[in-house]
């Protein structure tokens, strides 16, 4: 069942876990879907603030971003304090202008391995998009198209890598998976949310 203003309110009424911030994370293989679900979630949560993985990593690091995340975003946002930090220009290859992100109640992170190991003690929440890996691949080749094709042969080899070293999935409170009305949201492994339930008893399990 897709009730997107039911489940922004259940994040509401989890615990703070990054300083004031019920930071949640939104992971999933690449071309799962994780940036339209984002979106449509933050505004569910009144425009909740979403911050891309994707501006954290480089061409040259897909995944060694766990360091600029800690000491430009959640460090900051632990301290109740404005996160800045500097997107990455896919096109250009270097970073750009510096960027606020605010504390706000709650800050959406999304993007593939927003949920690993060093990041989930500052998470109140986890959710996975639930794609299997071939056609969430194939998806993103198409909306990238042949000019990128070389960079997708890259990226699959290493975030197979990656999840095989650090998985995601067994860890989220829930697995969402887009369904013709929208979204279908299962009880997941994982227990990120401490005193509140993302998926509440009584609704369906995985």
């Amino acid at each position: 069942m897709d009730d997107l203003a039911l489940h922004a309110r259940r994040l509401w009424l989890l615990p703070p876990s990054c300083g004031p911030v019920r930071l949640v994370a939104v992971d999933g293989h690449a071309g799962s879907g994780k940036t339209t679900f984002a979106a449509r979630l933050s505004a569910a949560l009144g425009g909740a603030p979403v911050l891309h993985l994707d501006d954290l990593a480089t061409h040259g690091e897909l995944f060694a971003w766990t360091d600029r995340l800690r000491d430009q975003v959640l460090g900051p946002l632990s301290r109740g304090e404005p996160a800045r930090y500097a997107p990455y220009d896919w096109t250009a290859r270097r970073f750009g202008p510096v960027r606020a992100l605010d504390p706000a109640p709650v800050v959406l992170v999304e993007g593939v391995g927003a949920g690993r190991a060093a990041v989930r003690p500052f998470l109140a929440g986890l959710l996975w998009l639930e794609l299997d890996p071939e056609r969430s691949w194939e998806r993103g080749r198409r909306r990238d198209g042949p000019a990128l094709s070389g960079f997708w042969d890259g990226w699959t080899v290493a975030e197979r890598r990656h999840f095989a070293q650090d998985p995601s999935r067994p860890y989220a409170d829930a697995v969402i998976r887009q369904v013709p009305e929208g979204y279908e949201w299962l009880k997941g492994a994982g227990a990120t949310a401490v005193t509140s339930r993302i998926v509440t008893e009584g609704e369906p399990e995985e």
